[in-house]
């Protein structure tokens, strides 16, 4: 109990850290932004953060030591930072406190949660709150990175921890090739913790497939965009190509071309010369899904993704990460935003699953051909919002990209996005058709 309690106040200060390194050196203009549908204005943001922290955990709570534990310390906060009720593009309008006001709510609420960790008060119950909470800001915090880059602001510098060296790799390519299963999709209900939509493993059969063994790179992707794609309506359904028309995009998101005819590549506020071999980011579904037409190829099922990420050849039990069961590090996979970027798809060889499926966590988001469902014991969580409203309307995305923090992925991780999406650090895998 000691031992996960200074996890937690450590995970706590961690996640704190990188909001404040998101913000800093942000001016008021910037903090605001424009009123755009992806992003919200990032001094909204962190307040809401905090906000989840004060509401989930110390709202909740009915020890004696916090007899006024169903208000807020701040008045008007539900108006102020309760997203389910206040819209998205009224968050510009509300009379948001300043940034030295909110920076001390944050104070305030952090070091309220690490008392009551400290005092030894937090039961079992309220540590899994703060273990959510902690995820919850986790989850703004990449939000809050490619929010940076949708407005064009500076690359983000990040104290903590230190970058991967990425020396030269044997190209690694081709298909893993994966024997019909029996596989449990989802988490086992021995999961220390897991999120609702993850609800529980179901035993299902897999049919025979193949799979990339590594994600889509750059100059794979180039090839489509060099073949003329975007101007070819054969491969994009009826859906993609009215998005591609509407969006006016030649190429996609943040590519453009030198002088020399040479692609770069946007980063933050940078033009970077193209890193072939690295993942391709910034794709959305139905880039994607077009792309594997004009390749006569296919995106995974969640299970197939799954399957290649969790089982092995045996057929035997399925583990939490694609090595196996030890916690991430920079060995194994691109992640907590060191690296800044997203890597060469043939890098990592220690973090292989089973089957020799490479980066199967961290580096890029990776689509799959699924919607977004719940499983057949699905039972909403403490926060019911947290997926229910993005069921039948999203894609699923299994892994984890370059920004997500290595504490909180896992194999059975659902992530969800609308199919437009090209904003977030997404790319992909492919099957064989």
């Amino acid at each position: 109990m000691i031992q996960q309690t200074q996890i937690l106040i450590e995970q706590l200060k961690d996640t704190r850290q990188r909001t404040l390194e998101l913000i800093a050196g942000l001016d008021s203009e910037q903090l605001m932004g424009p009123r755009l549908d992806i992003v919200n204005p990032l001094l909204w943001e962190i307040g809401h953060a905090a906000y989840f922290h004060e509401y989930w955990v110390l709202r909740h709570i009915e020890h004696p030591k916090y007899p006024e534990s169903q208000a807020s310390i701040l008045p008007r906060a539900n108006e102020l930072y309760d997203s389910i009720h206040i819209a998205h593009d009224d968050r510009w309008d509300l009379p948001l406190l300043s940034l030295d006001e909110v920076l001390s709510y944050m104070q305030r609420i952090l070091a309220a949660e690490i008392d009551l960790l400290e005092s030894g008060q937090a039961d079992e119950i309220e540590q899994y709150r703060i273990q959510y909470a902690i995820f919850h800001e986790d989850m703004h915090t990449e939000a809050f990175t490619y929010s940076r880059k949708t407005l064009n602001y500076p690359i983000p510098q990040f104290k903590a921890g230190k970058p991967q060296i990425i020396a030269s790799v044997e190209k690694l390519s081709g298909d893993a090739y994966i024997p019909t299963s029996q596989f449990s999709l989802g988490a086992d209900k021995n999961t220390p913790f897991c999120f609702d939509n993850e609800k529980w493993g179901h035993e299902i059969t897999v049919e025979a497939f193949n799979i990339s063994k590594t994600a889509t790179s750059y100059a794979e992707y180039a090839d489509f965009v060099e073949a003329g794609s975007y101007q070819n309506k054969h491969y994009w359904d009826n859906e993609g190509w009215d998005w591609l028309q509407q969006s006016g995009l030649k190429q996609p998101l943040y590519w453009k071309k030198d002088a020399n005819g040479a692609w770069l590549i946007k980063h933050f506020d940078q033009w970077k010369t193209m890193q072939t071999n690295a993942a391709v980011i910034h794709i959305n579904w139905y880039e994607a899904m077009a792309w594997c037409r004009w390749a006569g190829r296919r995106l995974p099922t969640e299970a197939e993704w799954e399957l290649a990420a969790s089982g092995n050849p045996n057929n035997t039990e399925k583990t939490t990460y694609p090595w196996g069961n030890t916690e991430p590090c920079t060995e194994y996979a691109n992640l907590d935003g060191y690296q800044l970027e997203s890597i060469d798809v043939s890098a990592l060889a220690a973090g292989d699953s089973a089957f020799g499926c490479r980066q199967m966590l961290g580096n890029v988001w990776e689509w799959t051909g699924d919607t977004f469902e719940p499983y057949p014991d699905f039972e909403a969580d403490m926060y019911a919002d947290y997926s229910q409203p993005l069921f039948s309307k999203t894609k699923v995305l299994k892994g984890g990209a370059w920004t997500s923090r290595s504490r909180m992925i896992r194999n059975t991780w659902r992530n969800y996005y609308g199919k437009e999406r090209n904003d977030i650090f997404a790319g992909f895998r492919s099957c064989a058709v």
